[in-house]
């Protein structure tokens, strides 16, 4: 199974294309042929995207973390004579440090825009996808989906929900003529880390150099998976066998180690 194919009144929509991943998977979709609808809270940098991708490109901005917004964004795509066949889940955040000193409404905003938003507009767009036969959703998760995250608690069990959502979606669409991918990539150069509250000095010394990825790398890799119909995609080879070695190491081993080695705790 493959992407579907672009056409004028046809569309990918990407949340969090502002920056990072998100700009980049815009880019790939765009120089396939595909108009994206790019939606992330900053209006000026879609903006910019907008202006360098062309007239295949649309700007909605929308924070995911309000409710009413995201209940709206179907409606805003379909009012500019688009449909909606490829669903990119990108939009994204991490908080820092252990949870006993974390603001509650910091973790709440977390969850809302890595779970909660994933889970809501699932659930708003497959419905035209599966009625017309055709469609492709990208939902972005991470290699911490695969191992517990002290540091990191709210983000690497968002990200665990949303590898576990995605295999179950999986299921579900068999046969249908929609697809869903998730991608899990390691470290990123992007401003990611910043936003989540360390430096890239600080990500750099906990992490291998030969697991960084960039992220136009990152957002090939994903657009290629899906156009192949693959329901995992884990960019560069050290991920993906540490995505691997971290499934089966045992977690009274690998939980001291990581809280150890994690710059949220230091």
């Amino acid at each position: 199974m493959s992407l579907p194919p672009p056409g004028p009144d046809r569309c990918a929509v990407v949340t969090g294309a502002s920056s990072g991943i998100g700009s980049e998977l815009a880019r790939e979709l765009g120089a396939r042929g595909h108009q994206v609808v790019l939606v992330a809270r900053s209006e000026d940098k879609l903006a910019t995207l907008a202006a360098e991708l062309g007239e295949r490109a649309h700007v909605l901005p929308a924070d995911l973390a309000d409710r009413e917004a995201r209940a709206g964004l179907l409606e805003r795509v379909t009012a500019l004579g688009l449909v909606p066949d490829v669903l990119v889940n990108n939009a994204g955040l991490s908080t820092l440090g252990p949870v006993h000193r974390s603001d509650p409404a910091a973790e709440i905003n977390l969850l809302e825009v890595d779970v909660v938003a994933v889970a809501d507009l699932c659930s708003r767009f497959l419905p035209g996808m599966v009625e017309r036969g055709r469609g492709a959703v990208l939902n972005v998760a991470s290699t911490a989906a695969f191992q517990p995250l002290p540091g990191q608690a709210a983000y690497g069990g968002a990200k665990a929900f949303v590898l576990s959502y995605s295999h179950s979606l999986s299921g579900e669409l068999a046969g249908t003529g929609v697809s869903v991918t998730v991608l899990c990539p390691g470290p990123v150069e992007t401003g990611f880390n910043a936003v989540a509250g360390f430096d890239d000095e600080e990500a750099h010394d906990a992490l291998p150099s030969i697991m960084w990825v960039s992220a136009a790398e990152v957002a090939r890799a994903a657009v290629a998976g899906m156009d192949r119909g693959r329901v995992v995609v884990i960019p560069g080879v050290a991920n993906r066998a540490g995505a691997a070695l971290a499934r089966f190491a045992p977690k009274r081993l690998l939980v001291p180690l990581l809280a150890r080695n994690h710059p949220g705790l230091r």
